[in-house]
């Protein structure tokens, strides 16, 4: 809904008794960041009082019962709560948890009027939210579920990378049966494209891991890599996609292939987060894609044992809502040449020679690092080609 005004930014308040209060706070206790957005926090006025009082933070919010009464230059302060909520700080209550889905109801709901932009959410506990009686799936799922447009997963943003999941957070016995070609393609292709549109990449390089710990003692370990996964990142050649692997994770992190990739996708969750939290210290960022919906939310949980004690830093949740606009901003700019295309002025007639004469050249996958080579093989860092971050136009490298 973005037009000359600020670009509106709906805000969950998260779990009532956790950090959310004081991530949001600490965030817009600062003025600039009402010159670069307009805030809708969707929560309580009394729970945020309460925390303001608590933590000592002089941080006036104006109190709105609609987002349509959003008002720029203000932290707009949506009333979504409408019943007293017992605040228990640090505490796992099921009124916290009420308190949590109801806000991103609202938040919902607005959305679907067309009321905001984009969407961030402070932390929330899983086991106190419980909808109607069912297992709730987390933000990122919900989300999709509610929307009913695209299909959702999450990539995870610092300063050192971009990383995709090929498999959600599952038991780490289902994984190998979870990773198919079908999926390996779909979710190769569907970061290149997330990578394309969201953060203007115009032909991002991915490397996908394997999920075996040594790929070339496939007979030990087993035959995903070269049944599987090496026949999906050659398929991407046919689609100009630059896909590379798969490199085991032990490797390419310890050696620092990531630093030459703009994204990074791991067969399982824990294989990426780890080296991700051990690498980006500073902040950590989740950027949930292949929706309409922008929404992210900073890496960090509800830290109950932190809750009210003002020791939370809210860096990574400044950075959520800068990816967020960012990712806005992206969308509009990428797909602005495709909603007015030129008429063509003839038509064109291409044999299968011509076809061939202009066509890309298959690259290999496992280019540009060779399997075997030591890290002083790789290209320098001065090689601008491997590094280049082109932001043309989307269609200018394909």
């Amino acid at each position: 809904m973005e037009n000359n005004n600020k670009i509106r930014v709906a805000i969950t308040h998260g779990d009532t008794n956790g950090i959310g209060y004081e991530l949001i706070l600490k965030t817009f206790a600062e003025q600039a960041m009402l010159d670069l957005c307009t805030p809708i926090i969707y929560g309580s006025p009394k729970v945020a009082a309460y925390y303001a009082k608590m933590l000592h933070l002089q941080v006036p919010f104006s109190i709105i019962q609609k987002a349509n009464d959003a008002q720029e230059g203000r932290i707009n302060l949506l009333a979504a709560i409408e019943d007293e909520i017992p605040i228990e700080t640090g505490q796992s209550t099921e009124e916290a948890g009420k308190a949590a889905i109801t806000a991103i109801d609202r938040a919902i709901t607005d959305y679907k009027d067309g009321l905001f932009d984009v969407l961030v959410t402070a932390p929330i506990n899983n086991s106190n939210i419980k909808p109607e009686g069912y297992l709730f799936p987390g933000h990122t799922h919900y989300i999709e579920t509610c929307i009913n447009d695209g299909q959702a997963f999450d990539v995870l943003v610092n300063e050192h990378m971009r990383m995709a999941f090929v498999t959600p957070s599952i038991a780490l016995k289902d994984v190998a049966k979870s990773i198919t070609k079908e999926n390996m393609e779909s979710k190769i292709e569907a970061f290149y494209n997330v990578l394309r549109r969201d953060f203007r990449i115009s032909n991002p390089r991915i490397a996908v891991l394997s999920l075996n710990p040594l790929t070339h003692e496939d007979e030990i370990f087993g035959k995903e890599e070269e049944e599987i996964i090496t026949p999906a990142i050659n398929k991407m050649a046919d689609k100009s996609i630059q896909a590379f692997g798969p490199y085991p994770a032990s490797e390419f992190f310890g050696e620092n292939y990531y630093e030459a990739f703009d994204g990074i996708l791991a067969m399982y969750h824990d294989q990426g987060i780890s080296p991700f939290k051990a690498i980006g210290k500073e902040y950590g960022v989740v950027y949930t894609s292949g929706l309409p919906l922008i929404r992210t939310a900073s890496d960090q949980t509800v830290d109950y044992e932190k809750a009210g004690k003002d020791l939370t830093d809210p860096a990574s949740f400044r950075h959520a809502i800068y990816l967020a606009i960012d990712g806005f901003r992206n969308r509009i700019n990428y797909d602005a040449p495709y909603e007015s295309p030129l008429k063509k002025l003839y038509h064109e007639h291409h044999d299968e020679g011509e076809k061939a004469r202009f066509a890309l050249p298959k690259r290999r996958n496992d280019i540009p690092f060779y399997k075997g080579q030591n890290s002083s093989s790789f290209p320098p860092k001065n090689d601008k080609s491997m590094y280049n971050d082109q932001r043309s136009h989307p269609d200018d490298n394909n």
